[in-house]
Parts: structure tokens; sequence; C-alpha cells
């Protein structure tokens, strides 16, 4: 039984997660410290260090930073944020670029000295940025979280830290299934609308754009055009275009959950998809995406931001729990759909930020519908089968378990692997 404090609770959850950022998280990351990192300088900056983590390297090497002019990779998010970052709109960090400074990131990127290393102690998630003028030097570290700001240095001397700890987030340990549904279902949606509402908006229109116009492996256009279309295809098609665009360069933002936009993405495009098609009304779409969205949440609080099992898995089984909840799918529907797409596809990798993420995508929601479609067919996958437990949460348990310990020297061999000459 859901409590009033969870109703609460909850919404806080989702007004935290479903933040707008402007492309990749991780090199936006970057370019945020670094824009704080010129701002403490007060000067002219003629050399940086840059540190990050395995895992930052892995999810920013090989994506386009948007309103860059097409520069990819870890010095052009430095770049970006030294050149144009304002620091005070944190993951928007790069959001009002001109032309003049994308032509003065394009000179700077050529000429720069900028030493970039992978400290053997950083945490999974963790960037620093040394910045030194002529008389000054400047330190901003990002620990465990995006916007996390955990120490600020000048000429040697600390202005600010606060040393990597658990984050103080709203407590996501009372997340389940049922309870999940009860708030969607009891909510009330004037309390969550601006939140949805900008979902809505903002990641439709990248994936109308991700479908209009050449973005990387074109995944939404390929299979618009090689399947015959319907509102399964459809889903997968713009939730995949979406990425596209995102992870080559588009320079429209994103609302994302959990830290990810291909994550964001992967929640909320295929459920407005469905919903679209179904014409159903806006109040039921705002409640399927909180089901949606927050399912997904419940998987990654398990998993952590970074890791080698690929988030977008848990994005897609939590979409199809929110197509279900347009269905009428109530927590029988839902958590068998749930441990059908987890036992699917929970082998999917995270091997970084690129092209490839949007195929990921259109596998994932691929997964997590034909999970549902097999529990509407009197077919599902049972306990003691692979990872499946005996019900939904313990099932989430085991898929949390398996990413978050099982995969962690899998992970370091993807980085070892990404690292090597191609």
């Amino acid at each position: 039984m859901i409590t009033e404090e969870q109703f609460d609770l909850y919404t806080r959850i989702l007004k935290e997660e479903l933040v707008p950022a402007m492309g990749c998280t991780e090199p936006i990351a970057i370019a945020y410290a670094t824009a704080k990192a010129r701002s403490i300088l007060g000067d002219t900056p003629v050399s940086a260090k840059v540190e990050v983590s395995g895992n930052i390297v892995k999810n920013a090497k090989s994506v386009t930073v948007p309103h860059t002019g097409g520069m990819r990779g870890i010095k052009s998010a430095f770049i970006a944020g030294l050149v144009a970052g304002d620091a005070e709109t944190e993951l928007e960090v790069i959001s009002k670029v001109t032309p003049d400074q994308i032509s003065e990131m394009k000179r700077v990127v050529e000429t720069f000295d900028v030493e970039i290393t992978t400290p053997a102690e950083a945490r999974v998630f963790d960037i620093g940025i040394t910045l030194h003028s002529v008389e000054h030097t400047s330190y901003v570290r990002i620990c465990d979280a995006h916007t996390n700001i955990v120490m600020i240095c000048k000429d040697g001397e600390t202005l600010y830290e606060n040393p990597p700890k658990d984050i103080e987030r709203a407590d996501k340990s009372s997340l389940t299934v049922e309870n999940i549904l009860a708030y969607a279902d009891g909510v009330d949606v004037a309390e969550i609308k601006d939140t949805l509402d900008r979902q809505i908006d903002y990641n439709m229109a990248i994936a109308e754009e991700g479908l209009k116009n050449s973005y990387g492996a074109n995944i939404g256009k390929v299979l618009l055009r090689s399947y015959q279309p319907d509102i399964k295809i459809t889903a997968k098609a713009y939730a995949a275009a979406a990425s596209d665009a995102r992870m080559n360069g588009c320079e429209l933002p994103v609302v994302i959950n959990s830290g990810s936009g291909n994550q964001g993405i992967t929640a909320s495009v295929p459920v407005i998809v469905y919903a679209r098609g179904m014409h159903v009304s806006k109040e039921k779409l705002y409640r399927a995406l909180c089901v949606s969205n927050l399912i997904t949440i419940h998987l990654k609080s398990g998993i952590g931001a970074l890791s080698a099992y690929c988030g977008v898995v848990s994005a897609g089984a939590g979409a199809a729990c929110g197509v279900a909840y347009l269905l009428g799918g109530r927590v029988a529907e839902i958590s068998h759909a749930l441990v059908n797409a987890l036992a699917i596809d929970s082998g999917i990798i995270c091997d970084g930020a690129k092209a490839s993420c949007a195929a990921k995508i259109a596998t994932a929601v691929e997964s997590g519908l034909l999970g549902l479609n097999m529990y509407y067919n009197g077919n599902e996958f049972f306990a003691g089968e692979g990872i499946v437990k005996a019900g939904v949460e313990n099932t989430i348990k085991s898929v949390s378990r398996l990413a978050y310990k099982g995969m962690r020297e899998t992970d370091k061999e993807i980085i070892r692997i990404m690292l090597e000459n191609n």
C-alpha cells in the first residue's frame, strides 16, 4: 500500500531524474566541469589536464559534441566548455553557442595543450579538470553524477570540498512495481504535468529530427524502409532515430532518465508513439509515462549510473510496462512483461556512447514488446530459468546483481579493448 509520503517521494524522483540535457551526458559533464574551472581561474588558460575514469572515456570517446560543428571526443568536449561553456546552466552548458565560438573551438582544439589521463584510482564516474594560466591554476572535480562537484581549488587553496559519497538524492528503496502502479493510478497529474510535457516535447522533437535528416547509422529510417510499418515498428524507429540524432551531433536537447539521454528517450518515445496511435487521452499518457520512467529508474537504481550492462535494456523494459499500462495492464501483466523482457536481453553490453546505441535501443524496445506479447499470448519465462527468480522484485535484484557485481571485470575488459588502437 503506497503512502502519502511515498506519493510525494515518487513525484520528487521524477522531477529529479527527468531533467534536460544537451548531447550525450558524459561529454557534456566534461564541458560543464571545464566551464566551471574556467570561471574559477578568472584568467586566460594556456594549458590543461583532463583526468577521466575509464567509463567516462567509454561514453565520451566516440560521440559528436553538439554545437561544435561536428567535433568528437573528450578533447572536443573540453574545448567546447572552455570556449563557450556557461557553467550556470549545468547540463545545458553549451546550449547557446554562437557561430564565432564554433570557429574559435576549431582553432583552439588544434593549438591548445591538453593532457588527458585515466587515473588508476578514479571512481566509476570521475572527471577532474585542471586549468593553468600564466599566473593561476584552477581545479574542479565531478564524481558519481553528472553535476556533482566534489572539489574546487584555486592556486592550491581548496575553495569547496564535498568528498565523494552517496549523493543526497531521493530515496528509491521503496520503489516496487506494485507501488509504481499505485502511484501512476493516483497521482494528481498537475504535479508532474510540466515535467512530462517537457519530456514529450523534447524527446519527440529529436526523434522527428532523426527521421527527417541523416544521422549516424540511420537506424530509424532503416526500420521504416525495411519492414511493413505498424505501431511496433514505428515505436522502435522513433526511439532509434532520436538516439541516432543525439549521438551524432544534433543540437536539440533531450530529457534524460537515470543520468542518460538514451535511457530517457527509450523510456518515453515508444510509450508516446503507442499513446498517439491508440488515441488515448493526455492524462492516460502522463500516467503511462509515470510507469515507464519509474520502472526504468527502479531497475537502474540497483545497477548504478555506468556499467557494462547496457542501460537501454532497463529503459526498453520500462517502456513495455508503460505500453502495457496503456493497454489496461495491471500488476500481473506489467510484472510478467517486465520479467520476460529482462530474461530476453539482459546480456547486451555497454561499449560506450556511439551510433550503435540506436540499434541497441531498437533491440531493447523489441524485447520489451515481445515480453509483453508473450504474456498476452499465455507464455512466460519461469523462476529457475537462467536469472529469472520467483516474483518480479526478485528478478530485478538478480539483474542488479548481474550488472553491478558480475559485470565489473567485463567493464574493465571493454574499456581496455576500446583504448587499443583500432
